[in-house]
């Protein structure tokens, strides 16, 4: 069940709301854990029973082995061996197949794929499960806790542990929370007391996102989808203009889903780290993935890139760091030979920023943007625009399905064709939206129904762009006081994309 579905909006989301407040109220604090989590595992198992059969059976391990760092001497074996577990079961389930597939072209014998299915949510829940055995490990041992977390690792029950990883809003698509920042609210009880201020939010949050995910993220979809489907049949102007789409529907897709997420768990009482903000308005790459998926990039900087050394060891060292880092996250987010160039590519943009031979006049005044003094100073709109087309040209090799077609998009690009494709692209936004005026344009003139296509394009482009360049969601929220004006745009935006729920589809990131 996915949170833009008539079931989670209309059944389970009040529900579980009502029940959550209701035994809190009763003070049957443990009751209402135990509902949390049932009711998390219940939505997590309408994916698949087999899929809570790992999480579970993971959770349990993950914990036992937790607290067999605190008690045991070998502490480091068993962080080691917990580590390798995890990594392990992702491994078998997300990377078995692309690891047979290029063994078989090494080799040249034909090896078979096996019959995996890549559970939902498995890439976050196994990163925080990770997050809990080190955290562990280095209170344990190191006597360390970030400054930010009010838990020992010694004191967490599996209950509360299990509802730090099965909790609905983030299992399915993050963000990936720390152990300690969330377990800390669980155990307050202040925040279990219902506050409408937090109901209201909430669902603004909730609508905000929706809106994004179902009216801009979905149409911009059928755009791209069927842009990259087409690759080699597309022209150098349709082949810009699908990958602007598709830059729209990723932001739309995942700033929706986090939006959402962050609503609802706010309706709860519970505050989720941010996980996205305005990542397009970035004056430089390295500045961006401190906007994009934030909570990814804490963790590999958290547990992968600090522990590697960071910037402690020279610049040699430190960009050798920020490569491995980014080739992980490539990794982590499908497995491919293209992910893995797309993440190597933003590696190579971080560490070029970190050279410093360039930068905006918002940077130098933000001095922690920066590692070096630039050579080069240039306007923040100039900033924006470069970053975004860096970001813009990785995106052929994050979204093309195998590199051949990455290097064939490439090829439409840069050799200038003109065969008219534009029309057959834009002839996918059917929509609902626009079935009036093409019902009209029909009874004149059919072959008038292409320019209404291409308008609706150009219409949902310039929307796209400028929700972009406006406040995001959580500046409009927790920012001025509510008007009128502002409500009542919001009951439009949740109406129209309740409406539009029955074409749904699924987030880009329950791929990952």
């Amino acid at each position: 069940m996915s949170f833009n579905s008539f079931s989670f909006i209309l059944i389970f989301l009040p529900l579980v709301v009502i029940l959550w407040y209701t035994l809190s109220a009763m003070k049957k604090w443990k009751i209402a854990d135990y509902m949390l989590i049932a009711s998390s595992i219940i939505l997590y198992g309408l994916f698949s029973f087999k899929f809570v059969i790992i999480l579970l059976l993971s959770a349990f391990i993950t914990y036992e082995i937790s607290r067999l760092i605190i008690t045991s001497r070998d502490k480091k074996i068993l962080l080691v061996f917990g580590i390798i577990t995890n990594i392990g079961l992702l491994g078998y389930f997300k990377y078995t197949n692309f690891f047979l597939e290029n063994i078989s072209i090494v080799t040249g014998r034909k090896i078979d794929s096996l019959a995996i299915v890549l559970p939902v949510g498995i890439s976050f829940y196994i990163f925080s499960h990770i997050a809990f055995l080190v955290d562990t490990y280095r209170e344990i041992v190191d006597n360390y806790s970030d400054p930010g977390e009010k838990v020992s690792a010694k004191s967490v029950t599996f209950t509360e542990y299990l509802l730090y990883i099965t909790y609905f809003p983030k299992i399915i698509q993050g963000p990936i929370a720390l152990p300690g920042e969330m377990i800390s609210q669980f155990r307050d009880k202040e925040k279990r007391i219902l506050k409408s201020e937090n109901i209201a939010k909430g669902m603004q949050l909730f609508v905000i996102g929706l809106s994004k995910k179902v009216l801009l993220g979905d149409n911009l979809a059928k755009i791209a989808d069927y842009g990259f489907l087409y690759t080699y049949y597309m022209d150098t102007i349709t082949g810009i203009l699908v990958l602007v789409a598709y830059s729209f529907q990723l932001y739309f897709d995942f700033s929706g889903y986090c939006d959402m997420a962050e609503g609802v768990s706010y309706m709860l009482g519970i505050t989720l780290p941010q996980n996205f903000n305005s990542p397009y308005k970035a004056l430089s790459v390295r500045n961006l993935w401190q906007r994009w998926h934030m909570t990814l990039t804490r963790f590999f900087v958290r547990y992968v890139y600090i522990p590697l050394g960071g910037s402690r060891k020279g610049k040699l060292r430190t960009a050798l760091n920020v490569l491995i880092i980014f080739i992980l996250s490539g990794f982590w987010h499908g497995a491919g030979w293209t992910y893995l160039c797309w993440g190597l590519i933003m590696g190579i943009m971080v560490v070029f920023d970190d050279l410093g031979i360039m930068a905006t006049k918002t940077d130098i005044k933000k001095s922690y943007l920066l590692r070096e003094k630039p050579l080069i100073v240039i306007p923040e709109f100039l900033g924006k625009i470069l970053t975004y087309i860096m970001f813009l040209i990785s995106l052929v090799f994050f979204r093309s399905k195998n590199m051949t077609y990455a290097i064939q998009y490439f090829k439409q690009l840069c050799f200038f064709t003109w065969p008219g494709f534009l029309y057959k692209t834009a002839s996918v936004l059917s929509i609902s939206e626009n079935y009036l005026i093409r019902q009209a344009v029909n009874l004149v003139n059919k072959s008038l129904e292409t320019p209404v296509y291409i308008a609706s394009f150009a219409i949902l482009m310039i929307v796209s762009a400028f929700v972009m360049t406006r406040d995001n969601a959580r500046e409009l929220v927790f920012g001025e006081k509510i008007g009128k004006g502002y409500t009542f745009l919001l009951v439009i935006l949740f109406v129209w994309s309740f409406i539009s729920l029955s074409q749904v589809s699924t987030f880009i990131y329950f791929n990952f």
